[in-house]
This record gives C-alpha cells, sequence and structure tokens, in this order.
C-alpha cells in the first residue's frame, strides 16, 4: 500500500505542474478508476484533490463529456460579470461620477477626480459592492 502511495506521488509530481483545473481532476479520476476498489482514496492522498473532486472527474469521465476544443470550462460556466449579476451598478456609477468629470463632454473619454478606492466606497456604501479594482474595470468600461 505505502509503495503505491509513493508511486502515485512520484507519478503525479511529474505532471502536475503542467495540467490545468480540468485536467488534473480528469487524470486523478482516470488514475482511481484504474487502481479499483481504494482508488479515490489513494489518489486522494497522493494528489491532494478532495474525494468530491475525484468522484466528478470520474463522473465526467464515464459521462463522456467532451469540451469544445481550447475551451477549460462549459459555456456558460465560470463567474457571470458584475453587471449582470448587478444590473444597477453602471447607472448608479453614472450618477455618482455626474458632477466630477472633466475634459470635453462630446468626448467618450472621461477623466473622473475621484481615485478607484473612493468610487468603489462610494458603490459600496450605496448596496454595489465592488472592490476598486473591479470598479476601476467597469469604469473604464462605462
Amino acid at each position: 500500500m505505502e509503495a503505491a502511495l509513493s508511486e502515485l506521488k512520484r507519478k503525479l509530481r511529474s505532471i502536475w505542474p503542467h495540467l490545468g483545473e480540468r485536467t488534473r481532476r480528469l487524470t486523478a479520476a482516470n488514475e482511481a478508476m484504474s487502481l479499483g476498489y481504494g482508488g479515490v482514496s489513494l489518489v486522494h492522498r497522493a494528489s491532494g484533490l478532495s474525494r468530491k473532486v475525484i468522484l466528478k472527474g470520474m463522473r465526467e469521465i464515464r459521462a463522456g463529456e467532451a469540451l469544445v476544443a481550447g475551451r477549460i470550462r462549459r459555456n456558460g460556466a465560470g463567474r457571470k460579470a458584475i453587471t449582470v449579476s448587478d444590473p444597477e451598478l453602471l447607472e448608479s456609477l453614472d450618477e455618482m461620477i455626474e458632477g466630477h468629470t472633466r475634459g470635453d463632454l462630446e468626448s467618450p473619454l472621461r477623466w473622473i477626480c475621484k481615485s478607484t478606492r473612493v468610487i468603489a466606497g462610494s458603490l459600496s456604501a450605496h448596496h454595489h459592492p465592488v472592490s476598486h479594482m473591479k470598479g476601476n474595470r467597469v469604469a473604464k468600461a462605462a
């Protein structure tokens, strides 16, 4: 048992840095399936992945789920854009910076006299919690 664990650790350690989230899950699941009974526990100890992740990978392999070439996740997977989860954010941002912009009013480029941290703090105070980094991205996109 210990020999199998050390051999599996060595095997996974050699390829692990080259794999992404999904390929790690599928590689671990494939190893667990090839080991048979007790394989999930052994791969869990060797790889550090949770049993749930390994079992999810086994379900994916059995279902034959294939992704479109060049994709890491399924279509629609991942975090939604902040403007989708908070549709009033852009309107609140425009109202907040309306009196603090400089430059040509006809130009699409607006200069704002507030820092991104101040903007994020003001938006958060008005029930639109955003970080200064996300506030900066939203402000640039608006």
